[in-house]
């Protein structure tokens, strides 16, 4: 009450003071007041869209010159027994936006911030990506009457503290973190940011039959889905006691500590009698993503800084068929083909309905850093990656890129994490991709990974790649690098301008169109079209 008899106070005493119209004043006021969350942004507080082709990412708008390819990560044709059957590897080869999605509206792309980086100290920036904006976060929305999802996994801030050595939260949230390899490559902290994932079953899937929490049959039932999303006909797992569990995981005809899943259609404990499906996530399931800063040591070493940049949320609220997912991508063609563009059901505290099962919301820097709700446009663009690519499986690219087995469960390190390729693919994907692209990012404007990694003829250096020792070598900055990045963002946050784009660019990149002309646009040539498949081969 003596919040809103403030609010009040403030309303009127500027009123008094400024010849404004009323909503002016009032949308001062807001933004002064720290129990307001989501606090009034300072662009778009109401759901209208300045870009209604937002679901089209910046990277779309690369000069690929009919050479480079660094499209094919995203688009790709559906693979045998997947849900996503979008069949966007057309996507590759030309440039075919509607005529919205022809003007780049990601302006940012084109801000020259290399007067404003140099403006920030080394010591400010540091102490800036060191604080902890997270958890203060729980108590503010619970304040607020928030009615979403509230963060309830303690001391995420400190990173890999918050897990035990194989992964689970230490307060007992039931959140698991696992190790995956980013995707290429705005995902790579020599682009920008670092970053983690957890993912969360349902209670029945960490319960007995009694409803009791059982480790035994949640580590089961986690295995058991990391061989489903994967199509694998068997994978190791985190030693299991199937006499706990009463069920023989390994197959080998007795009920002993299980080290190894077989192919199974059942579920554990008091999910048993809930259906599984191949590359699919059972209802209910809860994805956490945090994107960082990149943290520094002292030593050189790279790392996710305690502060956050973003903190996003997955939950699969509706589960459906292949059948129905064949019907929505059918459907999604058909009002492409009609000129109709993109448009995604609010649902509140609870962010955006995907249209495919998945509820998306997530929480961004103010210009004081203070984490607050996305508007409906900065998640409308989170639609471009989470719905509308074919390379996903279940919308999701995280998780069938975890490291198989007992390996992959834990905080995410890069180090000692091998470069995996591609199934179907002998070289090592990050390798192969530098080979595609011809460039350390997209717009192959990253002058370091240019200078490590190619020849002076602009070649890749495949010998010196795959020699590397690990992905953490292979993609992460340099000090000096991770520094300017920082910068580069923090300038972003205090423009609070996400609308234009969050690349952390340290200037403008050459190789972006600001507008598509179709006509003169380079297309790719088939010899530079090429399949590709999100789950890696760590064989």
């Amino acid at each position: 009450m003596r919040s809103i008899l403030t609010l009040v106070l403030l309303t009127i005493t500027a009123a008094a003071t400024e010849p404004e119209p009323a909503y002016l004043v009032l949308l001062r006021a807001l933004k002064r007041l720290d129990f307001v969350l989501p606090p009034v942004p300072d662009t778009h507080p109401v759901n209208t869209l300045y870009n209604a082709e937002a679901v089209v990412p910046s990277q779309c708008y690369t000069r690929t010159e009919g050479i480079s390819n660094p499209c094919y990560v995203c688009h790709q044709d559906a693979i045998d027994g997947r849900e996503n059957v979008m069949n966007d590897g057309d996507l590759q080869a030309a440039y075919s936006f509607s005529d919205v999605g022809k003007l780049n509206h990601w302006k940012n792309l084109f801000a020259d911030r290399r007067h404003r980086i140099a403006k920030i100290s080394n010591e400010e920036i540091t102490r800036y990506i060191n604080q902890d904006n997270y958890s203060e976060l729980p108590e503010r929305l619970k304040a607020a009457g928030f009615k979403g999802w509230i963060p309830d996994l303690k001391n995420l801030h400190l990173g890999a503290d918050a897990f035990d050595e194989q992964g689970f939260a230490k307060d007992g949230s039931h959140w698991v973190a696992f190790r995956y390899k980013p995707l290429p490559s705005t995902f790579w902290p020599t682009n920008g940011s670092t970053d983690d994932v957890m993912i969360r079953l349902p209670m029945a899937y960490r319960s007995e039959d009694s409803g009791r929490h059982s480790a035994s049959v949640y580590r089961a039932n986690l295995g058991i889905l990391e061989a489903n999303i994967k199509g694998a006909a068997s994978i190791k797992c985190l030693p299991v006691d199937e006499k706990a569990i009463g069920s023989d995981l390994d197959g080998d005809g007795t009920l002993s500590w299980a080290t190894v899943i077989t192919a199974t259609k059942s579920w554990v404990g008091a999910a048993k009698s809930l259906p599984v499906e191949r590359h699919l996530y059972p209802e209910g399931t809860e994805f956490l993503h945090t994107v960082r800063y990149i943290g520094t040591s002292p030593d050189g070493s790279v790392s996710v800084s305690t502060r956050m940049k973003e903190v996003r949320y997955m939950w699969k609220a509706k589960a459906y068929s292949k059948t129905m997912y064949a019907r929505k991508y059918e459907l999604e063609a058909q009002e492409k083909e009609a000129g109709n563009l993109p448009a995604y059901k609010d649902i509140g505290d609870h962010g955006l309905d995907n249209g495919n099962g998945w509820a998306i919301r997530g929480f961004i820097e103010d210009r004081n850093g203070r984490l607050r709700s996305l508007t409906y446009e900065e998640n409308f663009s989170c639609m471009g990656c989470h719905n509308s690519v074919g390379s996903t499986i279940d919308k999701t690219f995280s998780f069938p890129r975890k490291m198989d087995g007992p390996a992959g469960w834990g905080y995410i390190d890069l180090k000692g994490m091998p470069d995996a390729p591609s199934k179907g693919e002998s070289l090592g994907e990050i390798a192969t991709y530098l080979s595609r692209v011809r460039g350390g990012s997209e717009y192959r404007n990253n002058t370091e990974m240019q200078s490590r990694w190619f020849k002076p003829n602009g070649s890749p250096d495949l010998e010196k790649i795959t020699q590397a020792p690990d992905v953490y070598t292979l993609i992460t900055p340099s000090p000096e690098r991770a520094m300017s990045l920082n910068k580069a963002y923090r300038t972003i946050v205090q423009d609070q301008n996400y609308l234009f784009g969050k690349d952390t660019l340290l200037e403008p990149p050459a190789n972006v169109y600001d507008r598509i002309d179709e006509k003169t646009a380079p297309t790719l040539p088939k010899e530079h079209i090429f399949k590709y498949n999100i789950l890696l081969d760590w064989r």
